[in-house]
């Protein structure tokens, strides 16, 4: 006998998004995400003609500002339910039971395992056991796996845990345990969530974490999905990663070593950008970018962020419609013996023609007359101007303060990241 099901987590339903607040109406396209990632995959799971579905935690993203979001999850539910299709989901951190306050009768094909002790659940005519338990409090230090039941003889097993295992970046510590803990139990697969970059841990006994479902910021790149696990006989024939994500988030990196123009850098950000949006198969993306090499643009693109940052959206409107600069973030570093940015931007001219007014030295060269005349004259032999006439000092001094100039726009914003 063989099945398929799907396993998804961390579907963070109506999510907010991070990074693209303040960017109006150019963020529209991703305002739906969540639910749009939710429609694919329970289309995915009816295509598929899967048996089940396995949610392991972090259904919504917190508590519902209305009941339209759990209204949302109950209507999608309710598709599979046409299709005789169950399913089993575990709360999470994001939607613990103390998170969640309001609630909604869920439709009869969805059980959600208790809060308070780990359940076994049935399917008799698969011969599949469901072991899972969710979670009561946003922040559970103890080690959960400890606490389920030993594989039940005859069945297929399938654990169902809301876990950091031995921990992973960018995840706070939940339900921690490892690797071993899980093995001990004897299952033939352990349906993970809480991490949400897709991640085999084991092949024999499969422990795996699905990621989450549809990226929520810049820092969750790439496809999103779930998994279809293909069982055959007892055992698993495959593991094939579901993209099921409706927008699409991505950083390039877009190496400036050697250019010496802003054209250069331009047309090297046109080809990457194009090349993102095609990875990204037709979905809304949004895009950080991040400038890096030694080169002789560093100084211009600290003093030129905002500019910079809107010819890149500008490049990116020219790919496609839908595509978003997230961000622009300036990494370079200055190149030895590199144009300067006030030739860049013609202040080696304009400096040089205010130098060459005759009025204007005239005028400096009074000025330091008159300095001199009122200094007592010991003064003047320890700085060694005794003698020099004011056309020569006014010479030193106009190059020395216009080499300041320059050296000072130089350095202009060179500790930012280049953006706002």
């Amino acid at each position: 006998m063989s099945f398929r099901f799907i396993h998804a987590a961390d579907i963070h339903l109506d999510s907010p998004l991070r990074g693209l607040a303040r960017r109006g109406e150019l963020a529209g396209a991703f305002l739906e995400a969540s639910r749009k990632a939710l429609e694919n995959l329970v289309q995915a799971a009816i295509d598929a003609k899967v048996r089940f579905v396995v949610i392991a935690g972090d259904v919504y993203d917190g508590d519902w500002k209305d009941y339209a979001t759990g209204q949302f999850f109950v209507r999608e539910m309710g598709r599979l339910h046409r299709e005789n299709i169950r399913v089993f989901l575990i709360r999470g951190n994001h939607d613990a039971d103390s998170v969640i306050s309001r609630s909604l009768t869920l439709p009869p094909n969805v059980h959600s395992f208790s809060v308070r002790t780990v359940e076994t659940e049935t399917i008799e005519d698969l011969r599949v056991a469901l072991h899972g338990r969710g979670f009561a409090n946003r922040h559970v230090p103890e080690n959960v796996a400890l606490s389920y039941p030993t594989a039940r003889p005859g069945y297929f097993n399938i654990g169902v845990l809301h876990t950091s295992l031995t921990g992973r970046d960018g995840h706070d510590v939940y339900a921690p345990c490892s690797v071993e803990d899980l093995r001990v139990a004897g299952y033939d697969y352990w349906a993970l969530g809480h991490i949400h970059s897709r991640e085999v841990v084991s092949e024999d006994p499969a422990i795996v974490f699905p990621g989450n479902l549809q990226g929520r910021h810049a820092r969750e790149t790439g496809p999103k999905g779930a998994t279809l696990v293909t069982v055959a006989d007892g055992r698993i024939e495959s593991l094939e990663a579901l993209t099921l994500d409706a927008a699409r988030f991505e950083a390039i990196e877009i190496d400036a070593s050697g250019m010496s123009e802003p054209a250069a850098l331009l047309a090297e950000a046109r080809r990457a950008i194009a090349l993102a949006r095609d990875g990204a198969e037709g979905r809304p993306l949004a895009l950080r970018l991040t400038l890096s090499g030694e080169t002789a643009l560093h100084d211009y693109l600290s003093v030129q962020a905002e500019q910079v940052r809107e010819e890149m959206q500008a490049l990116a409107w020219e790919a496609g419609s839908d595509v978003l600069i997230e961000r622009v973030r300036d990494k370079t570093t200055s190149r030895a013996g590199s144009a300067r940015l006030s030739t860049l931007l013609g202040f080696d001219a304009i400096l040089a023609d205010i130098a060459a007014d005759p009025a204007f030295r005239a005028e400096i060269a009074k000025t330091l007359g008159d300095l001199r005349a009122r200094t007592p004259g010991d003064a003047l032999a320890l700085i060694d101007t005794e003698g020099t006439e004011p056309e020569a000092l006014a010479d030193a001094v106009i190059g020395t303060a216009t080499e300041a100039i320059l050296a000072g726009l130089g350095h202009v914003g060179s500790e930012g990241e280049g953006t706002r």
